[in-house]
């Protein structure tokens, strides 16, 4: 059973998501919790395979928890809930070491999928919110600015000046492991990127895994921000 908690201040939120998420015959809600504050103690207690947190919520914001989180429990997943007025967030989220984003406009099925996705280890990249954070990014020159107290230290430039790549690292990769690169940042599954490669699975989990190394990054969504961030991979038009 893969077991996910909940994190919302709204509690109508948290029962649509429990419904769901329990209509699957291998996923249970093991846990809930309205703050961030609330969800760091509950991590803690109750080890969930799967968080899925909201942004904005009172006492602590989604941003700061999933940093707490990860740094006391790196073996958590976390998937932020979100709507494109939290644009601003997301790139912090990503920093912070999220796994990816969920839409909460997302159907039933997308949010079972989401949750297996997660837990089997893959970065939940939607394209449609992926590209609208990396293209705030770039046109800024920097990560989004990050709101709230709890948040305000969380992407400081010397931390982000410390995730980019080295020119020697990006000088690193060949140009398939640059190809599947381009497509993990399009939001690509392994699965995807084989069938536009024409290549196995197994054959895209070795890339990425060489890509991992090679850029220092300990998962596809780090992997993804650094290729960005250094200039690997553009926007597209």
């Amino acid at each position: 059973m893969i077991r996910v908690g909940l994190v919302d201040d709204q509690q109508m939120v948290r029962v649509g998501l429990r419904m769901i998420l329990e209509s699957a015959d291998d996923i249970e809600v093991c846990c809930e919790a309205a703050d961030g504050a609330a969800a760091v103690g509950l991590a803690a207690r109750e080890q969930p395979d799967v968080l899925l947190m909201d942004i904005r919520m009172p006492a602590m914001d989604g941003l700061a928890a999933t940093a707490a989180i990860l740094e006391a429990h790196p073996d958590i997943k976390v998937v932020i809930l979100t709507t494109f007025d939290d644009d601003e967030y997301l790139y912090g989220a990503l920093r912070a070491g999220a796994s990816g984003f969920l839409l909460k406009s997302a159907d039933g099925d997308s949010l079972i999928n989401a949750v297996r996705v997660v837990a089997s280890g893959e970065a939940l990249l939607a394209p449609e919110v992926t590209r609208r954070v990396i293209e705030q990014f770039t046109r800024s020159g920097s990560a989004p600015a990050v709101g709230g107290a709890d948040t305000s230290t969380l992407l400081r430039e010397e931390e982000a000046d410390a995730h980019v790549p080295s020119p020697k690292a990006v000088g690193d990769l060949s140009d398939r492991e640059l190809e599947v690169l381009q497509l993990m940042a399009r939001g690509l599954s392994n699965q995807e990127i084989a069938a536009e490669l024409f290549v196995s699975n197994t054959t895209v989990k070795t890339h990425v895994s060489h890509i991992l190394t090679k850029l220092g990054v300990r998962d596809r969504v780090q992997a993804v921000v650094e290729a960005y961030d250094s200039g690997i991979v553009l926007p597209r038009g």
